[in-house]
């Protein structure tokens, strides 16, 4: 791990593996962290590397723990250590044979969910799983090779990011999918009915942007079953996520206070209630295994009190979004004279439009609200502005959306929440990355004091 990364002012950029100009980890990757390096970046902010669904959407997958294959391409003929592979499959036992059963049966049921198979193969029966094994020996044992030379690969790419002063900064869902190989294969680990569906699935509450709140879909866990091993599964999640990144980000955080329990057979989530979760006790094992925590708290949304201290007990910075404040609420946590140097700041997120599609959604009068906010004179870039203002505050980190370093505009979106279309494709090409913005990036770096690289 890189120590506690709130000792220097830094900056990053927000760019999934997936919106590389070829769309994987292959050349581009090297290539992307010698352009970071060039402009002062010293953080790769990354959404979930996991094997994503038909949607396409990182924030569902179906492992906690495997790496997508879309991102790193072909591995016919790749070489592999055999004495280093089976070292890394003996310390991956927890996941990796059942992911691999999944997989190959999944692809044998016609990509049906899981829940959605013959009882012997959705309940595990052991004979079943037996046969399946050794009839597919071959096939199963190629997952495992190729995982494997996925994260051999990532090694690869995160020790030419520390050779450039480069942190990685991924990301962990909180929840995991339901069709997924980690509840398949543990379900005494979450809250189901004797039938395997879920009593509770997960989600949050009404509030200004929904009357209906959220109806997320994954099944809660079970957390007094959780706590009885010491969390052995939550360790071995973060174990694996502090293996691959330098930094990592809790997405939905708050639900390590208290989650929203909505029941299975409500369509919307108006019917749930607030559960208290044992958040302190994980983080307090955890912190009592490595030490400090190199983790960011994404506390977006509603947070309470108890949240804001959960956070604060494990010294954890927490977000704040430049978009989100425009309000007439001068507590506002997002507006720049709230923020202080336990967070990390970003213009946008992946969720939000990209600052010019935001600002070119706003009415006149909003527009005019927003340089009056942000002090602008006549002829000043919206964007520009944004981005120096976010790098010119006491955050620990700056993360800036490629999108927006570039200037682009809405269609150049990675996620809109709530839908399913044209989601997660966006791309950026070499060409609109020109010496003068790498130049201008780096004494923006430096006029900030946010100087993580160091050049000779």
């Amino acid at each position: 791990m890189a120590g506690h990364f709130l000792q220097e002012r830094r900056a990053g950029v927000l760019l999934h593996p997936s919106s590389l100009p070829s769309g994987r980890l292959d050349g581009d990757a090297e290539r992307w962290l010698d352009l970071l390096a060039d402009a002062g970046i010293s953080v790769w902010q990354v959404l979930p590397l996991g094997v994503t669904h038909e949607d396409h959407s990182p924030y569902q997958c179906l492992s906690a723990f495997a790496m997508n294959p879309a991102l790193f391409g072909e591995t016919t003929g790749a070489h592999i250590d055999d004495a280093d592979f089976e070292s890394w499959k003996a310390s991956q036992q927890h996941w990796l044979v059942d992911f691999a059963s999944f997989m190959i049966i999944r692809e044998q049921q016609g990509s049906a969910p899981w829940y959605a198979w013959p009882d012997a193969l959705r309940l595990r029966d052991p004979d079943t799983l037996a046969a399946i094994r050794s009839r597919h020996v071959t096939e199963i044992a190629a997952v495992c090779e190729q995982q494997y030379l996925y994260h051999r690969r990532w090694a690869q790419i995160r020790d030419y990011a520390r050779e450039r002063g480069i942190l990685l900064f991924g990301d962990m869902p909180i929840f995991v999918a339901y069709d997924s190989a980690d509840i398949w294969a543990n379900p005494d680990l979450f809250l189901l009915n004797d039938d395997l569906s879920p009593e509770y699935v997960a989600g949050v509450p009404p509030d200004y942007f929904s009357e209906t709140g959220q109806r997320w879909g994954n099944p809660h866990f079970d957390w007094d079953q959780m706590q009885l091993d010491g969390f052995a599964w939550w360790m071995q999640r973060f174990t694996h996520h502090f293996d691959i990144f330098d930094i990592v980000r809790i997405d939905h955080f708050r639900g390590l206070e208290a989650v929203w329990m909505i029941p299975e057979s409500s369509p919307t989530a108006v019917d749930g209630f607030w559960q208290k979760t044992p958040g302190d006790a994980l983080l307090a094992t955890l912190r009592d295994r490595i030490g400090e925590l190199p983790l960011v708290a994404e506390d977006l949304g509603i947070i309470t009190p108890e949240v804001v201290a959960l956070r604060k007990e494990y010294d954890l910075p927490g977000m704040a979004v430049l978009q989100f404040g425009f309000d007439a609420f001068d507590d506002n946590p997002h507006k720049p004279k709230n923020i202080h140097n336990d967070t990390v700041v970003y213009t946008g997120t992946h969720d939000n439009n990209t600052t010019l599609g935001w600002y070119r959604s706003l009415d006149a009068d909003t527009q005019q609200h927003v340089h009056t906010v942000l002090g602008m004179s006549a002829g000043q870039d919206v964007v520009d502005t944004m981005i120096e203002i976010a790098l010119n505050t006491p955050a620990c980190l700056s993360v800036l959306p490629m999108q927006d370093l570039l200037h682009l505009d809405e269609e150049a979106r990675m996620n809109r929440p709530g839908t399913v279309e044209n989601n997660w494709k966006w791309r950026f090409d070499w060409e609109q990355v020109s010496p003068t913005l790498v130049e201008k990036t780096r004494e923006r770096l430096l006029a900030s004091g946010r100087t993580g690289v160091s050049h000779d």
